[in-house]
C-alpha cells in the first residue's frame, strides 16, 4: 500500500515496515550526476576508439555509439549490483533500488531495469519516464514496473532507542569481533531493519506466527556466520536475533552508534 509518498509492505507474519519513496525531481538529479559520470567515461572511451577513424566516419561512429551504449548498461547494472540499489548519483541523494515486495534485489531486476531504460529516456530526456512516475502511485518508471523495483529515500542516520530495547544486557556474540564484523559486512540493511522492527513489534504478534518469525530470522542469521556452538547453544531464536540486531546497531566501540540505516516505523493500527 502508498500514502503520499509512502509505500507499506506487510510480511506474512504481520509485520509492517514502510519505504519513503523517491520522487520524480530527485531521482532526475541522480540520473543527473550518474549522466555526468557516463560521460566522463564516454570521452576516455571515445580518446581510446580515435584510432578507429580509419575505418571511416560512419563506421567509427557506429562503433563509438555502441560501446557508449555498453558502458552506459554496465555502469548502471554494476553499480546498482555492487552498491545494493545505489548509483553514485543515487548514494549522493541517497536513493536506492528495492524489490517493490521488499525482497532482495535479484541480478535479473537490475539488467531489466536497466535495458529499459532506453524506453524510459524516448523521446528525449526521460520524458517517458518521467510521466511514469508522476501518474503511477508507486513513482516507478517503465523500467521499474518491467523489473518490479521501487526507488526509495534512504533516511539519515539516527540512532534507534537501544538502550530502552535491547537493555545493557552481556552479549557474547560482540565478543567474537572478527565474526561480529563479519556479521555486520554480510547482513544487508533491509534484512536488519525487518529484524529490528520484529523486536519492536513482538508483542503485536500472536504467539505461534512471533515463533515463527523468530525462528527464520534467526536461522537465516545462523546460516551467515557461525558461531562456536558453545556461545549460542542456550539462545532461543529470539535472543539470538536480539544478539544479532545489537551487533548490527551498535559500535562497540562507542557503545550506541547506528551500523546500518535506521528503521522507518509506523504506528501500531495506523492506516496505509
Amino acid at each position: 500500500m502508498t500514502r503520499s509518498g509512502i509505500l507499506t509492505i506487510r510480511t506474512p507474519e504481520g509485520i509492517e515496515f514502510t519505504l519513503l519513496l523517491a520522487g520524480p525531481v530527485t531521482r532526475m538529479l541522480a540520473l543527473a550526476i550518474d549522466l555526468a559520470v557516463i560521460g566522463a567515461a564516454g570521452r576516455i572511451l571515445q580518446s581510446a576508439l580515435a584510432p578507429l577513424g580509419f575505418l571511416g566516419a560512419d563506421t567509427s561512429g557506429a562503433v563509438i555509439a555502441v560501446a557508449y551504449f555498453a558502458v552506459s548498461l554496465i555502469y548502471f547494472a554494476l553499480a546498482e549490483w555492487i552498491g545494493r540499489g545505489q548509483t553514485i548519483g543515487k548514494r549522493l541523494f541517497r536513493l536506492r533500488v528495492v524489490d517493490a515486495a521488499g525482497l532482495r534485489l535479484e541480478p535479473s531486476q537490475v539488467v531489466v531495469r536497466n535495458l529499459m531504460r532506453f524506453v524510459d529516456a524516448l523521446p528525449a530526456f526521460y520524458l517517458v519516464g518521467g510521466a511514469a512516475c508522476v501518474v503511477n502511485r508507486y513513482r516507478q518508471r517503465l523500467g521499474d514496473l518491467a523489473a518490479g523495483t521501487v526507488v526509495v529515500r534512504v533516511p539519515g542516520p539516527s540512532r534507534p532507542d537501544l538502550d530502552q530495547l535491547l537493555g545493557n544486557k552481556y552479549n557474547s556474540l560482540s565478543e567474537q569481533r572478527h565474526l561480529a564484523a563479519r556479521l555486520r559486512q554480510k547482513v544487508e540493511p533491509d534484512v536488519a531493519r525487518i529484524a529490528l522492527e520484529s523486536l519492536l513489534r513482538r508483542d503485536e504478534l500472536e504467539p505461534a506466527a512471533r515463533l515463527k518469525l523468530f525462528s527464520e530470522l534467526a536461522s537465516a542469521f545462523r546460516a551467515m556466520v557461525v558461531y562456536p556452538p558453545e556461545i549460542v547453544e542456550q539462545f532461543s531464536d529470539e535472543q539470538y536475533v536480539r544478539n544479532v540486531v545489537e551487533v548490527l546497531y551498535r559500535s562497540s566501540s562507542d557503545g550506541g552508534r547506528a551500523s546500518v540505516p535506521p528503521v522507518q516505523i509506523q504506528a501500531p493500527g495506523a492506516q496505509a
